[in-house]
């Protein structure tokens, strides 16, 4: 068995977190929990998951599984009638959690709040569902049943929260008719939830033994689609009187998240390891859309920005330094690595080996699903209980990710076909396109709302597997049925006239968008590749500095940023562009490659093998990495196997795809 590197492990989730926000916090000296944490440890960007939905990100956190595998695909699913719906449950996860690997173990683990978690699961431990904050108080809510009353009896009710407990929040609260603005409820309710949680997860770690402690708030994501449309700086469209009423509420969030850390790492010693991490962004400046599209299913996620936070410290962990590459799934791994438990050889992600001082040997096994014995899930056929079903997606039709208008029916057929949407995202985005296709083809077929969104999706697949004419007819049919997604039309139009050989026409397209489409980094970057290949390397440039003005995290445009680099032979440049490309997307075949260009034109042999060997295995297809390494072993390193190993796999590959 491996070393365990940590007595404990607090695991501490702060739904939609971002560094956008919570560093310039920092800096003024107003998150100091925090602070001490990061001072501690390390810090870095979490690289989300597509689609960027809480209840399958939290799902793939704790099982270190994509959704495909975990079960979870929704906010919501079929009730057991099929006439209505109800939230996604725990008892929808089909593989196991860290918490049930623990249960075999043999170790306990306070869970709180996870996100699906209802009913509450009999594990080694204790468990506290994400219904916990409900005010219908469902049986289940918690584990084991004994001590359930004395933590329901800590739960905040909002009757309990007086204006002095708003006013960080809503400075003006006292000139708001409340009667009429239900805004300040909003904050409330948040507040409460948040408080509920917290005395539940600080009741149990201060009155149980555990190993693992596991807790999640949700309060963050809560108030940023509620009031992100506030925080400064003042977008378009929202009234002088507004602003200047809820334009703290996102910073006392943040400020109140921390007080609670606070709290948290006090009850904590040096031999535990603290890990705060946040599912995905938040938009908070000039990228925050305008309105949330009813057109779009789940359209508040459009809100989402695609980096998370992550915060490490503890026993072994490298103290006040950032860290790059991480990314959700090598949390599940990372925790069982501090505990000694070996990793499963069949999770999707690795430890975060690079946020340890020394780099942890770990094990595997096969997979956790083989091991045979009690875990502490629930038999099958688990029920929850309805009405605090009803309020839960209630809350979820008030964030925006449910229609509210849609009948139990509609909402029930409409559950399924997201289902399967989420889902072929889901292998879209690994990689799978030909297990989406079928997916997408399905959900465009059925009748629904959202039938001209679905379509382009499959067209973007259908481009991606090399049909380029079946994608061709799907945007030509949404064109002719009025799709209302003209950008996203005119872009894939674009693409695909690049694809057929026409990269004038395809630039032509771009630039027929109207102007309000100069504000989508996307169609920059569209405009810059074309403008590479079409040999035009200074507009290029040009292009790629406009989406980094637009968004300066834009791993896609430091990428192209290396390219023009690369062909002005300034390699010094190159280098830097896509070293910042892989810090912040580590899951960048392309990046990488082009990092190793560079650094082998710089000189640096042994670095630029290594930049090849990770672009290989994130795509081990990709022929002209092999190229390069066998000019690498050959004419650098002096290794003629492993040159020969390399030039065999390239002829291979490039004559399998009639590359040259």
């Amino acid at each position: 068995m491996a070393e365990r590197l940590a007595k404990r492990v607090l695991l501490i989730g702060w739904d939609a977190a971002d560094w956008k926000v919570m560093s310039p916090l920092l800096d003024a000296g107003k998150m100091p929990a925090l602070a001490s944490l990061v001072d501690h440890g390390v810090m870095g960007n979490l690289a989300t998951l597509e689609p960027p939905f809480s209840p399958m990100l939290w799902t793939s956190i704790a099982t270190g599984h994509t959704a495909d595998r975990h079960g979870i695909h929704h906010f919501v699913q079929p009730d057991e009638s099929g006439t209505g719906i109800r939230p996604v449950l725990g008892t929808s996860r089909t593989t196991k959690a860290l918490w049930n690997i623990l249960h075999q173990e043999g170790m306990r683990s306070n869970v709180v709040g996870w996100w699906p978690s209802h009913p509450a699961e009999p594990i080694r431990g204790a468990m506290v569902s994400n219904f916990f904050q409900t005010a219908a108080s469902p049986p289940g809510t918690v584990h084991p049943p004994e001590i359930e009353d004395t933590l329901l009896d800590l739960r905040i009710d909002l009757r309990e929260l007086t204006g002095n407990h708003l006013v960080p929040f809503i400075p003006d609260l006292a000139e708001i008719d409340q009667e009429t603005d239900k805004r300040p409820l909003a904050v409330a309710r948040a507040i409460a939830d948040a408080a509920s949680i917290h005395a539940a997860v600080t009741y149990l770690m201060e009155t149980t033994e555990w190993d693992l402690t596991a807790v999640y708030y949700d309060a963050i994501d809560h108030l940023g689609h509620g009031f992100m449309g506030y925080h400064p700086p003042q977008m378009e469209g929202v009234s002088d009187d507004d602003f200047r009423r809820y334009r703290h509420v996102v910073e006392a969030g943040y400020r109140f998240h921390d007080m609670m850390l606070g709290q948290l790492l006090a009850q904590v010693d040096v031999d535990t390891a603290v890990i705060l991490l946040s599912d995905h962004g938040f938009h908070s400046d000039h990228l925050r859309p305008r309105v949330v599209p009813r057109h779009v299913p789940a359209g508040a996620a459009l809100e989402h920005r695609p980096f998370g936070a992550l915060v490490m410290a503890g026993p072994g962990i490298r103290r006040d330094e950032r860290i790059y590459g991480a990314g959700l799934l090598n949390v599940a791994p990372t925790v069982l690595t501090l505990l000694g438990l070996p990793v499963g050889a069949d999770m999707a992600g690795a430890p975060l080996v690079q946020a340890f001082e020394e780099p942890p040997a770990f094990e595997t096994i096969p997979s956790w699903e083989a091991v045979d014995g009690e875990d502490g899930r629930h038999p099958d056929g688990a029920r929850a209980d309805p009405w605090s079903e009803h309020e839960a997606v209630q809350q979820l039709v008030g964030l925006g990710y449910l229609d509210p208008d849609q009948s139990d029916a509609e909402a029930a057929a409409a559950a399924v076909r997201d289902a399967a949407f989420n889902l072929a995202r889901v292998y879209d985005s690994t990689g799978r396109v030909a297990e989406a296709i079928p997916l997408y083809e399905s959900v465009v077929e059925a009748e629904s709302p959202h039938r001209d969104y679905y379509a382009l999706a499959l067209a973007r697949a259908y481009a991606a597997d090399g049909r380029v004419e079946d994608a061709r007819r799907v945007v030509e049919a949404s064109v002719a049925e009025g799709s209302r997604f003209p950008t996203a039309v005119a872009l894939l139009q674009s693409d695909l006239a690049a694809a057929g050989g026409d990269p004038d026409g395809a630039l032509a397209l771009l630039q027929d968008l109207p102007a309000s489409s100069g504000a989508s980094p996307e169609v920059h970057l569209r405009r810059a590749d074309l403008l590479l290949r079409l040999g035009d390397t200074e507009r290029a440039a040009e292009a790629y500095e406009a989406v980094l003005a637009l968004d300066p995290d834009n791993a896609r445009a430091y990428n192209g940023r290396a390219v023009v680099a690369i062909q002005r032979k300034d390699y010094a440049a190159a280098h830097d562009a896509a070293l910042a490309a892989v810090a912040r997307l580590y899951h960048f075949p392309l990046a990488h490659f082009h990092l190793g260009v560079a650094l082998l034109r710089l000189g640096w042999a042994d670095r630029a093998e290594d930049a090849f060997e990770v672009c290989l295995r994130q795509q081990p297809g990709f022929a002209l990495a092999h190229r390069w390494l066998a000019r690498i072993y050959k004419d650098y390193l002096r290794q003629p196997h492993d040159a020969k190993r390399h030039w065999e796999a390239y002829r291979r590959l490039s004559t399998a795809t009639g590359e040259k």
